[in-house]
């Protein structure tokens, strides 16, 4: 083994380096949270707000055809999308495709969580809603507001996208758009991007889980091992399908024949 040496210089030119490079990374900083909370600031400008938004989210509802109906929460707090924020619901009390009953399940329960336990992991609630869906979706997550008597500290907008699915605008219950700076364009694009993406990466867990129950437990031959086998090499059922049957061979246990078995009962699915 190496040791490895710690020095500080005390001074000349390698303690000015050290200076310069701490004064360089303070100045990096400086203008990050200068960069956030001029996106924040953007926004309450935009809005005609009375306070800057520090915590803002947002939500989108994943289903087809109303199965494995579920929804994804992204947070953005001083300007910065916070990925460790971001948070994933099953919808409990939604049988079919609703899409603005599913959001106003999702945002009571996600308001509720903060009403019942501040210091939680929700933390404390959001300064503004943003939607993705349209008006209807905004009078859902309106009516979730309001039922809990917040109507007067969290507001709700919605997120217009443009035809290569950007957005392009924000838009209140009354169809009006508030125009945006480029920079904002693209902050809040990213912003609806990240909730689709939490909403649909759970949304495809699900139905892989569901997959995998269903499909590779009734292939006779494929017991818990090889099944976490196939899954670890190939990442999902999806994959083993498209694999080839001498792929699926080289798996501990499985051999060409039932390399074939297991092709053939994922492609008639």
């Amino acid at each position: 083994d190496k040791k490895v040496e710690i020095k500080t210089p005390q001074k000349g030119e390698k303690l000015r380096l050290v200076e310069m490079a701490e004064n360089n990374a303070k100045i990096t900083l400086d203008n990050k949270e200068l960069d956030s909370y001029s996106v924040v600031n953007e926004i309450k400008e935009v809005l005609g707000l009375d306070k800057v938004p520090r915590k803002i989210e947002t939500f989108d509802i994943s289903n087809i055809s109303g199965e494995f109906m579920v929804a994804g929460m992204s947070v953005m707090l001083d300007g910065i999308i916070r990925k460790k924020m971001a948070r994933r619901f099953k919808i409990k009390t939604v049988f079919g495709q609703d899409d603005p009953r599913c959001m106003n399940e999702v945002i009571t329960r996600r308001l509720k969580h903060s009403i019942e336990n501040p210091e939680g992991g929700f933390g404390r609630l959001p300064d503004l809603i943003f939607v993705d869906g349209g008006i209807t979706q905004i009078h859902a997550a309106q009516q979730a507001v309001s039922s809990l008597g917040l109507s007067n500290d969290i507001l709700v907008y919605g997120m217009v996208k443009n035809d290569k699915h950007q957005t392009r605008a924000l838009i209140n219950d009354q169809k009006y758009e508030y125009e945006i700076s480029d920079k904002l364009k693209n902050i809040i694009t990213l912003f609806q991007d990240s909730v689709h993406d939490t909403a649909i990466g759970y949304h495809r867990k699900l139905r892989d889980a569901s997959i995998t129950k269903s499909t590779l437990d009734d292939i006779k031959g494929i017991g818990t091992a090889k099944k976490a086998m196939l899954l670890k090499k190939f990442g999902s059922v999806e994959e083993i399908a498209k694999a080839e049957v001498d792929e699926i061979a080289e798996i501990k246990g499985i051999n060409k024949a039932l390399a074939i078995e297991i092709k053939k009962q994922l492609s008639e699915r």
